[in-house]
């Protein structure tokens, strides 16, 4: 098959929610339903004791919620299948929205009983950002769930997006009994076998007539259906494929991921709708260009870093989204910075089992061994002459000073500290005076993991105290020698990042709005994009 065939098989799509809504369960059975995996909650990892696939960090599985976005591959009916895991909290929308940049497709998971929560709006609002086209799946189906067009209507309201349902339910909770292909009019059953492990695969499907649900269904049940099957179809716009592909409408399943149903009818959706690798905007030579996963170079930029995936070696992988061209095993790839990478060992991913990736096509994600070369937001391709659209920082909202309990450590917790801002789990800021560290966060999450993390990875213990700042903007300015002027008259107030870049460090926003009126032709941003 050529590299243009290869390409135009590959689906490469994140699945999102809030925590509890369901995502790592329907995760498990996706793999399931693609035949990837054989039984949910396992890992093939040596006998190690069951548990979940996708969330192999070990504060995920103690907490039992995702904090760092997983990569699996499985093939489906003549597809290949990536699916990006991203973390469900808020606290990390920031890694969330680094892995929708690689995403095609995103899968938007609710609850039924809750629709959309009010800390997972921002997660959604990001997806909306990047315009990339959502299907949504209402989970939970079998416990007690608010009215399916009350929860349309919230998606539609909330989201700005035109909701076109493709089942419809019949009933929730104790009652529920399955959904209506709306297209086909077959009804597809939910078996409720208490104590039995559900059939995997698509559920079973009798005639949509109404004669055949008559005799099959409670009469509420089919009453409750047929009204709402009428009012979905007639008050809802019907699925329009150019629409979702544009980012404007959303098809919807319904299901229980827990009980395996209607996940086979969202892997069949998103077969059947989920686009191929989009085209991707780039600079070469500081001229505009569109990259198409059909060209021949290869090319990729990384999206994510994670270190010590394995504890027993120091490891780093960084997660190179692949936008065009045929990967092999051992070629080289250049930064744009011209750093050139020998890559030996890609690796194609099942959370955390890996195995040798020998070629890989656009729109795969590859796990790259590197010690420190690569950064989130580097573009990698054959000349290192392509540079991708940016990735950005968000300005943290919380800002805490880092210090370990044994001073002799201070070096090592500089390092430590210095590798996990690098992986984008947090930033980290240098004052000009002084040599505290600074660390910044989105959320109080982010620095319990990093306690946790800084613990087991390097064997230190690290404490969080209030800083004498509260709020980070990054500075530019036109004028290098104005910026210059600023920085050395406001040393107690300035510092640098990761990059080197300048920072204000404020103790309130008043004080950035106060320094931007007396300083017009400096910029304070809550943003910075790095360029890929």
């Amino acid at each position: 098959m050529s590299h243009e065939q290869e390409a135009a098989r590959r689906r490469t799509f994140a699945i999102i929610s809030h925590p509890d809504a369901g995502k790592t369960t329907l995760t498990e059975n996706l793999l399931l339903a693609g035949g990837a995996i054989r039984a949910a909650g396992e890992v093939a990892a040596r006998g190690e004791a069951r548990r979940t696939t996708s969330d192999w960090m070990k504060i995920e599985r103690d907490r039992g919620i995702s904090v760092s976005a997983s990569v699996m591959t499985f093939e489906f009916d003549g597809l290949v299948f990536n699916l990006l895991d991203t973390p469900g909290h808020e606290d990390f929308s920031e890694d969330t929205y680094r892995t929708l940049t690689a995403a095609d497709c995103a899968v938007m998971v609710l609850d039924a009983a809750k629709g959309i929560e009010p800390q997972t709006l921002k997660l959604f609002e990001v997806c909306r950002l990047r315009d990339i086209p959502i299907v949504t799946f209402i989970n939970k189906m079998d416990r007690e769930a608010q009215d399916p067009i009350a929860l349309l209507d919230e998606i539609q309201d909330k989201l700005q997006l035109d909701t076109s349902p493709l089942y419809w339910p019949a009933a929730s909770g104790q009652r529920f009994a399955g959904m209506l292909d709306l297209k086909k009019q077959e009804f597809c059953q939910f078996e409720r076998k208490p104590g039995e492990a559900p059939r995997i695969g698509p559920a079973m499907r009798i005639s949509g007539d109404d004669d055949t649900l008559i005799a099959e269904l409670d009469e509420s049940v089919f009453a409750e259906l047929s009204e709402g099957a009428e009012m979905a179809t007639s008050l809802l716009p019907e699925f329009d494929e150019e629409a979702f592909l544009g980012g404007h409408m959303t098809p919807v399943v319904f299901g229980s991921a827990l009980r395996h149903f209607g996940v086979a009818e969202l892997l069949r959706t998103l077969h059947s709708y989920a686009p191929a690798p989009r085209d991707q905007k780039a600079e070469k030579k500081g001229e505009p260009i569109t990259i198409h996963a059909s060209d021949k170079p290869v090319s990729g930029f990384v999206f994510k870093i994670q270190a010590n995936m394995d504890p027993n070696h120091r490891d780093r992988v960084a997660f190179l989204r692949l936008c065009s061209g045929e990967f092999k095993r051992g070629m080289r790839l250049k930064t744009t910075a011209g750093k050139q990478l020998n890559i030996h060992n890609p690796m194609m991913f099942l959370a955390q089992d890996r195995e040798i990736a020998e070629t890989a096509y656009a729109g795969d994600v590859i796990g790259v061994p590197n010690h420190g070369q690569l950064r989130v937001g580097d573009s990698l391709s054959e000349n290192g002459d392509i540079q991708f659209g940016g990735i950005p920082n968000f300005a943290p909202e919380l800002l805490r000073r880092a210090r370990v309990k044994d001073p002799m450590k201070a070096k090592h917790l500089r390092k430590a500290l210095e590798s996990l801002a690098e992986e984008g789990v947090t930033q980290l800021f240098k004052p000009t005076i002084g040599s505290d560290m600074i660390v910044g966060a989105v959320g109080q999450l982010q620095f319990e993991v990093m306690i946790e993390r800084v613990a087991a990875e390097y064997n230190l213990e690290v404490v969080f105290e209030p800083a004498p700042y509260n709020v980070a903007r990054w500075m530019s300015s036109d004028d290098p020698k104005l910026l210059e002027a600023f920085l050395d008259k406001n040393k107690s107030y300035s510092g640098t990042d990761l990059d080197g870049a300048p920072v204000y460090l404020a103790k309130n926003a008043w004080d950035v709005g106060y320094a931007q009126e007396k300083n017009p032709d400096i910029r304070f941003t809550a943003t910075k994009e790095r360029m890929l």
